[in-house]
């Protein structure tokens, strides 16, 4: 199947056709209203960061493994092992479940807002209730898990997933999991290869708060640029206090070297 990507347009205050948010314009407007209001307004993004082509390799090879348990209606040996009565998902949209500028979709009617977001994988569980599956992928000395209070933007995606799916009617379970590996690094040398230990996490989501998200973007979008600060989890954003400190000490700068300063 060929997939392709449409830039989409600035958001029109007061448009009437829906404007697509993904999944990660959402945690986008939870970090900074400002950094949101400028990338949906202005298309002004957030300098992006490399790729982290590892992870997409380990997601991808992650894919491929559970792919071939689903095609034969198995439980991957990762469920027994951890004694989860369930089996990867097959369902005619998984590919575009699963393809980042398709996802799963739902056009919120409050808002007019077409949310979308790619799933890693989908299991289903012997009372027919779908499973939100998360690869992560990681290099550390210690165990994994998702306790730190960054990972709260995990649990977030993760809840994000099951109010889509759920507002596409399929019964979903509230605990998902997240197949967590780790290359470890106490091995005594490369030799071109890496050994993982991998961990599923189960992690009961709760996604009652995504509607109430939803309208407070839309508020945002249609209103004026916020100040800079404006957060829904609270605190400075990195982005725009660098950004703000620069435009200060460079006008401070122009204004040293104008003639009119001496």
């Amino acid at each position: 199947m060929n997939y392709w990507r449409e830039r989409s347009a600035p958001y029109r205050p007061g448009q009437k056709t829906a404007f697509k948010v993904s999944r990660s314009k959402i945690e986008l407007f939870m970090q900074c209203q400002r950094c949101f209001w400028l990338d949906t307004r202005l298309k002004i993004t957030r300098p992006s960061s490399p790729p982290f082509n590892i992870n997409k390799a380990i997601d991808e090879l992650f894919k491929k493994e559970f792919d071939r348990y689903r095609a034969e209606g198995k439980p991957h040996p990762m469920m027994l092992d951890n004694q989860i009565k369930a089996v990867p998902y097959q369902h005619d949209n998984m590919d575009n479940w699963r393809h980042n500028f398709t996802g799963v979709v739902h056009v919120h009617e409050p808002t007019n807002l077409h949310v979308f977001g790619a799933v890693d994988d989908i299991w289903v569980n012997d009372d027919g209730e779908l499973i939100v599956v998360d690869y992560k992928a990681t290099s550390k000395n210690k165990e994994v898990s998702i306790d730190s209070d960054w990972q709260i933007s995990y649990k977030r995606q993760m809840e994000i997933y099951q109010w889509l799916l759920r507002a596409n009617g399929f019964a979903v379970s509230d605990t998902g999991y997240f197949v967590y590996t780790n290359a470890r690094m106490d091995m005594d040398e490369f030799g071109n290869r890496l050994e993982f230990v991998t961990k599923v996490i189960p992690y009961t989501g709760n996604a009652s708060w995504v509607d109430d998200v939803l309208v407070k973007m839309k508020a945002c979008m249609e209103g004026e640029m916020p100040a800079v600060g404006d957060s829904i989890m609270g605190g400075p954003c990195e982005y725009c206090s660098y950004a703000r400190q620069r435009t200060e000490l460079t006008l401070a700068a122009v204004k040293a070297k104008s003639p009119k300063s001496k």
